[in-house]
Formats: C-alpha cells, structure tokens, sequence
C-alpha cells in the first residue's frame, strides 16, 4: 500500500449571518483541510462550542443581534474557549483593534476577492497552531509544577526522619552519658550531644519550611540558643544567653556549620568564662555591605589570656576551623577588659 500522509481536519465555526459567503468559504477552505461549521447566530454558536469539537472560531462583526464584539464578550467565561479570528470590513480598523483588546487572536479584513479566503485559511491555520503550543506549554507547566511539589514533598518527609533520626541519636547519647562514671568521658558525651542537636534542629527547621535550599539563621540560632541555655541551666550554670539576630538566609550546608560552631563557642562560654557560673553570653548576628555576614558570641568573663593553654580537650577548636574552613568564613579572638569575642565572617548568597 503506498504511504499517505496524515491529514490533520482543522474544525472551523464560522459565526456569520451571510449563508452564500460562509458556503464559499467551507467550499473553499474545504480542499484546504478544514472542516466549517455555520452558525448564523450567537445562540448556535454557543451550542457548537459546548460539544468540545471546535478547534478555532471565525467570527463576523455584523450579526443577526448585536456585533462580533459582543459575542466576545461572551466567550470570555468561558473555559478552554477556540481561539477566535475576527472578520471585518477593510475600513473598521478600529473594530478590528477592539476585536482584538477583546480576546480575538487575529484578524481578516473582508475583501470580494481570493485573497480574503488565502488570508482566512492561513490566520485560522496559525491560530490553532498557537493554540495547541499554548495547550503544550500549559501541560508542562502542569508537570513541571507537579514535579516539583513532588520533590518537595520528598525532601520534607527526608528532612524529618533525618531529624527524627538525629533525635534519637541524641537520646542514645544522653543515655550512655548516664551510664559512665567518668566525667571526663560524661563531658564528651554531652559536647556530641549539643553538635547533634545543632545538626537535628536544621533539619526540623526545613521539613516545616517552604525553601529547603536556604535556612532563617534568626529563627534557626534563636531556637538553638534556647536549647543551649537550658541544657546548660540544667547543669547548674547560672548564665544567660541575650542575642541579636538580624534576618540573613543562608544555605542549608553552611547553616549547618554555623550551628555547630555557635553551640561551641557558647558552650565554651558556659563552661570556662565565668568560674563562678554566673554571667551573660551575648550572640549577634549582622549583614555587612559586602555579601558578608558576622557573627559574634561574647562574654565578660576571665578571658583567653595568652591563649597558650588550650581549656578542654581542643576537639572544639579543631571542630570549628573545620567548620569555618568549609564555609569560607574568617575566625577572629578579640581580648576585651574583661571577657573574649569570638567572631566568625562568613559569605551570604542571596537567597
């Protein structure tokens, strides 16, 4: 059999109160692949594009009752309307430029000769194409969108069972700190409890937020700086925790980092600035001009002194160069008369 090539029917209304012109035009355009439908009134077009059927709308002004203009009108409630070509006559510029503002995707001036026709086939050709592309692009718009509420919906239920995870990491933790009577060794136990928290607590922040690619720092360090006050009031430290924190986005990896250092240096604080267990711990949180963001965790307490003598096992320190080695972040020690400032300067991504 020999091949034939696949034929597309255009369907076509033709709304126009003119029989004699509409059946030179289905004759006509008939041999051009497209199939005409007359409706010589509003009434009937309407009920013609209800059946779903018609894929594009030549529309006259002039009409038994009332105009082309108002029947756009009309097709504007409707859902998944044929795009529409007005048909005018060569001098109603003006009618075919409202035609236009109305809704119609082009327009015909109407002429006695061939050309009317030529120009009718290729506008009402090039208005279903468009038609169909706009319906293409919808789609997968539509899939895109779907796609993505998806994703999200996956990387939330990943972030929570990650934080339910780390949690109960954490209470494993705090478990075995019960069981040793070391306090050396009960100490550690309690330092990796604090960084997994740290690490716990993005997680949670993101399966509840809109955007996990970026965490609020404010509410983040907030909510962490809460947590570290009351573990270490239950240890018997009498310190408050006042802090600061401007609005600042950052990414989740970095958020992170920042998390685990601010839980060292405040617990740093607690432990070894105010011997007698009592004072205050001051955190802020600031953008700078250039891309940048500092934090700073300050006391009033004895001090680093030479900074010869390293205060706990270093584990800390090493923990925190690694962290602000990652993020690309500057580490400064600030001697005060009395007290310490740490400061950590690190570079902030618009979000």
């Amino acid at each position: 059999m020999p091949d034939q090539a696949v034929r597309t029917i255009i369907r076509v209304l033709y709304v126009d109160d003119d029989a004699a012109l509409v059946r030179l035009v289905q004759k006509s355009l008939g041999r051009r692949g497209f199939e005409v439908t007359h409706a010589a009134n509003a009434e009937d077009a309407l009920s013609y594009i209800a059946d779903g059927t018609i894929d594009v709308i030549a529309l006259d002004h002039y009409l038994t009752s009332g105009t082309g203009l108002d029947f756009l009108g009309r097709l504007s409630g409707l859902d998944n309307c044929p795009a529409v070509v007005y048909v005018t006559g060569t001098s109603e510029m003006n009618v075919a430029v409202a035609a236009l503002k109305a809704g119609a995707v082009d327009f015909v001036p109407k002429t006695v000769g061939d050309d009317f026709l030529v120009l009718l086939g290729s506008a009402l050709k090039q208005a279903v194409e468009k038609s169909r592309l706009r319906a293409l692009k919808e789609a997968a718009e539509r899939e895109v969108h779907i796609a993505r509420d998806r994703a999200e919906a996956l990387l939330s239920e990943v972030n929570h069972r990650v934080a339910n995870s780390l949690t109960l990491v954490a209470s494993l933790v705090s478990l075995q700190a019960n069981a040793v009577s070391d306090e050396g060794a009960k100490a550690a136990l309690e330092e990796t409890k604090a960084r997994i928290f740290a690490i716990s607590l993005v997680h949670k922040r993101l399966y509840s937020s809109g955007d996990v690619r970026f965490v609020e720092l404010n509410e983040y360090l907030s909510s962490l700086l809460e947590h570290l006050e009351l573990a270490m009031r239950d240890e018997g430290h009498g310190l408050s925790v006042k802090y600061d924190l401007e609005p600042i986005k950052l990414r989740t990896d970095a958020s992170i980092n920042l998390g685990v250092i601010v839980t060292e240096w405040v617990t740093n604080a607690f432990k070894y600035a105010y011997p007698n267990r009592s004072g205050e711990i001051r955190v802020g949180l600031k953008l700078l001009a250039d891309k940048h963001a500092q934090l700073t965790v300050e006391d009033d307490g004895i001090g680093r002194g030479d900074g010869s003598t390293t205060k706990g096992s270093g584990l800390g320190t090493r923990i925190v160069r690694a962290m602000a080695v990652s993020m690309d972040a500057q580490i400064h020690y600030l001697d005060g008369t009395p007290g310490t400032t740490a400061r950590l300067v690190f570079p902030v991504e618009a979000a």
